[in-house]
């Protein structure tokens, strides 16, 4: 016989089925997770005025400094757009034999990701030439020229129909300065440039365009001697490439200033097939060489065949300037804006002895967009290039020249006026200085005070 439960067993019992119908096993806590945040898309880099291939991206370096801060952020291109492809081109390129002249005007591009978006960039703006930087401007060593970057570069060479042997214009490093006399220092400034000289070679490329450099307050002609002393190694070093000296603004110790610093440096180069010049037309003018006027021009272009010989002319930076003439201030405006003006770029496409050759504009493409943010708005330079084509053969004294040259003073008045007052500025204290120090002798010791005349746009140091 089965006992019986005691009522208080049963009233237990009946407890413990009740709780277990309307209880539900507790689920396990899980850590309470952050919401990751969605990283945001990977803008192109621009490299105008301190242009960077992103050829010497170092894995280990940045993963180092984004540890310490987050990543700065880019310039954006105007409409956020992307450095290629040919869909969001912005100009047709002009046939050139549809042209009353030659003239092969393009932009100094980017050629962030590797050298060969180079082209597809130039070609998206209309340009029939253009200029690049060969590796990293930042920095003065750069892993080797990729293999299928090269590769790449001959295939868009063909597809887009450039030829790199003649309106392909590198420029070099601003940290280069051959004139360097500290020998660590020259070395490495030597390394620096030969390097870009043997890309050039793996690219087919038979112009390389370089800032001379600085004498560092030691003479002239001892500068020029080491300019042609490194240029005469790094040509035995390499195989063909023609390195093209460009004029300077003339500004304290900078090499290039006068077209005689020019001539000196190639009358010590041995292979004198293998060096040329590249005319800024804005530090042609902010170094004293007038071009505004057609008898002006033809005064310049004399003195320049006459001093250094037309024969050496390889190439144009085509730039107006925000600083008046004869400044030695280096500072690019827009084309028609500055204190050059229509008039003499009109010169320029129109001489016949400048066809051929690669005519390469530098000039501002930074706006402010809606958000106050700086955008590159690489419209301009597709402009301003169909703007060039446009003088080949125009009158310039028709109602549309007129007109056009009008529209484009107009609109850089303010900055001309701007330059112009701190020019006069400076003038007026540089002539009071120059009257209390008048008669007294310099201090022995004192240390020398940096020239206040430095190249604005083209970075020269001492």
């Amino acid at each position: 016989m089965v006992p019986r439960p005691t009522r208080k067993a049963a009233q237990a019992k009946s407890t413990a089925i009740a709780m277990s119908k309307t209880s539900k096993p507790a689920k396990p806590t899980e850590p309470k997770r952050t919401p990751k945040r969605k990283a945001a898309p990977a803008e192109p880099e621009s490299d105008f005025d301190d242009k960077d291939s992103g050829d010497d991206f170092d894995p280990a370096e940045d993963k180092e400094n984004e540890a310490k801060k987050p990543a700065p952020k880019k310039r954006k291109t105007a409409a956020a757009k992307k450095d290629t492809g040919d869909d969001m081109a912005l100009a047709t390129r002009t046939a050139i034999p549809s042209l009353k002249r030659a003239m092969y005007i393009g932009a100094h591009v980017s050629a962030a990701g590797g050298v060969q978006n180079s082209i597809p960039n130039a070609s998206n703006i209309g340009a029939n030439a253009f200029a690049l930087f060969l590796k990293s401007q930042r920095k003065w060593s750069s892993p080797p020229l990729a293999d299928d970057a090269k590769t790449q570069f001959h295939a868009l060479l063909k597809q887009h129909a450039y030829d790199a042997g003649k309106h392909v214009l590198p420029h070099g490093s601003y940290l280069v300065n051959l004139a360097q006399a500290d020998a660590a220092k020259a070395a490495q400034a030597y390394d620096n440039f030969v390097d870009d000289l043997r890309r050039c070679d793996a690219l087919g490329i038979a112009l390389y365009n370089f800032h001379p450099g600085s004498s560092g307050g030691a003479p002239m002609p001892d500068a020029c001697a080491r300019i042609a002393a490194q240029l005469n190694r790094a040509h035995a070093a390499t195989s063909s490439v023609v390195t093209v000296l460009e004029n300077m603004c003339g500004s304290g110790n900078v090499v290039g200033g006068r077209f005689e610093h020019l001539r000196d440096i190639i009358a010590l180069v041995d292979d004198k097939a293998r060096v040329g010049v590249c005319l800024d037309t804005c530090h042609t003018f902010a170094a004293g060489y007038d071009m505004r006027t057609p008898e002006a021009f033809a005064a310049t272009v004399a003195e320049f065949d006459a001093v250094v010989g037309l024969k050496y002319l390889r190439a144009f930076h085509l730039n107006d300037s925000k600083a008046p003439f004869a400044s030695h201030r280096d500072l690019h405006a827009n084309i028609g804006t500055g204190f050059l003006g229509l008039r003499a770029f009109h010169s320029v496409v129109n001489h016949e002895a400048f066809q051929g050759l690669p005519m390469v504009l530098e000039t501002p493409i930074d706006e402010k967009g809606p958000d106050g943010k700086t955008v590159e708005n690489k419209q301009v330079w597709a402009d301003e290039i169909k703007l060039l084509e446009s003088l080949i053969g125009m009158d310039p004294e028709s109602a549309e020249f007129k007109e056009k040259e009008a529209e484009l003073q107009m609109k850089g008045a303010s900055e001309r006026q701007k330059i112009q007052e701190q020019v006069d500025k400076k003038a007026e204290k540089d002539a009071a200085k120059g009257t209390k120090a008048k008669g007294k002798a310099k201090s022995k010791g004192k240390k020398k005070k940096k020239d206040e005349d430095s190249c604005d746009s083209c970075r020269e140091s001492d």
